[in-house]
């Protein structure tokens, strides 16, 4: 029996570094939680977007909700920009959209604590009402799911919904993403069908990572604990995949309307090194909903190769150059990749010096 003021201290000392060590695999990390009220506010909007989509169907008639995107009969490309910072490659961007007003919406879901400066150009008023977001948290499913939203309410002709961050730039000219995600699908799923009542046709496939035998997918599953994810989500309905998609319109409608595995991927994780929600949860609730109506790989390019913490390779000023562009579209999938990430604020001029002569030169 301890007794002793001495030996007492000597024991809570040598306690001090077991305390550290094993207070990680012990207790949950630090994760923004979701206020109630933010969710009940995002549920709301959820509700509103399917409730309108449900409307639209019924009538065949677009909607009069478009504050932010304007309403003609030409389908379009919703581009969700979801960042934590400036828009650095704005001007890349302008130059990419420039010429192809009718064919495209933009929204942008900004950090509101990271004061994020609202640049002008198309950028102007495509700001979102928009939360907190962690990396490696579920505020980022929740910010995804709020452009998302937000894109289905404005516009009936928002047919894609792309899934972007600051960091990313085009590989291509805006003429051939538009080409490339509009060619003529292969009808190859009941879901994913054209409607013949709705305005905007839901027969193309989304383009979406869904991987099933990554090495650390065990772990990945048992992040919130071994059984936390039940009966929801058995281990062998579990998906993993880029956060960077490119969603059809009948699939983002999937994704606003989830609670069921919504209440599964909010919950805290016990292993923080395992946890990535965003990573996790968009793959699973689409493979589980219609897998035949995915790709199962995606649009964006992104380097792993040297990454450090979770984080992929940043390209820097000096690795800019015509031939990085044309290594990035490489791939081994039926389609060119059409984005890439992820980039240094301080490559915008290499980029933009290169952007007539590469980058737009398809």
């Amino acid at each position: 029996m301890v007794s002793s003021p001495f030996a007492i201290s000597a024991v809570l000392l040598l306690s001090i570094p077991v305390l550290f060590l094993l207070a990680p695999r012990v207790l949950p990390p630090r994760e923004i939680p979701i206020p109630p009220l933010d969710e009940a506010d995002d549920l709301a909007l959820f509700r509103r977007a399917a409730a309108l989509d449900s409307a639209r169907s019924a009538s065949n008639l677009p909607s009069s909700f478009a504050h932010l995107g304007a309403t003609n009969p030409k389908l379009k490309i919703a581009f969700l920009f979801l960042t934590n910072s400036d828009l650095h490659f704005a001007p890349l961007w302008e130059q990419f959209f420039r010429g192809n007003e009718d064919l495209y919406n933009i929204y942008v879901h900004a950090d509101p604590t990271a004061q994020v400066a609202h640049p002008a150009g198309v950028f102007e008023d495509r700001f979102i009402a928009a939360k907190k977001t962690q990396r490696a948290s579920p505020t980022l499913i929740s910010a995804a799911r709020r452009l998302l939203a937000t894109a289905l309410l404005d516009d009936p002709y928002n047919a894609f919904f792309a899934i972007l961050s600051q960091q990313c730039i085009p590989l291509h000219s805006f003429r051939f993403v538009h080409s490339t995600l509009f060619a003529p699908p292969r009808v190859n799923s009941a879901l994913s069908v054209e409607s013949t009542r709705m305005p905007v046709p839901l027969r193309y496939s989304s383009f979406i990572e869904i991987l099933s035998n990554t090495s650390s997918l065990w772990k990945r599953y048992t992040a919130r604990g071994r059984y936390a994810m039940l009966p929801e989500v058995p281990f062998s309905r579990f998906r993993v995949g880029s956060q960077f998609f490119v969603l059809t319109r009948r699939h983002a409608l999937v994704v606003v309307k989830d609670q069921r595995l919504w209440k599964k991927f909010k919950l805290p994780c016990w292993s923080s090194d395992s946890c990535y929600p965003e990573e996790h949860y968009f793959p699973t609730l689409l493979s589980m909903a219609d897998p035949n109506g995915c790709t199962h790989y995606t649009l964006t390019r992104v380097n792993w190769t040297g990454s450090t913490h979770g984080h992929p390779h940043t390209y820097r000023p000096a690795e800019v150059s015509p031939e990085l562009i044309y290594r990035l579209r490489q791939s081994n999938s039926n389609h060119s990749y059409l984005f890439a990430r992820k980039f240094s604020p301080d490559c915008l001029q290499p980029l933009m010096d290169i952007a007539d002569t590469a980058i737009f030169q398809d």
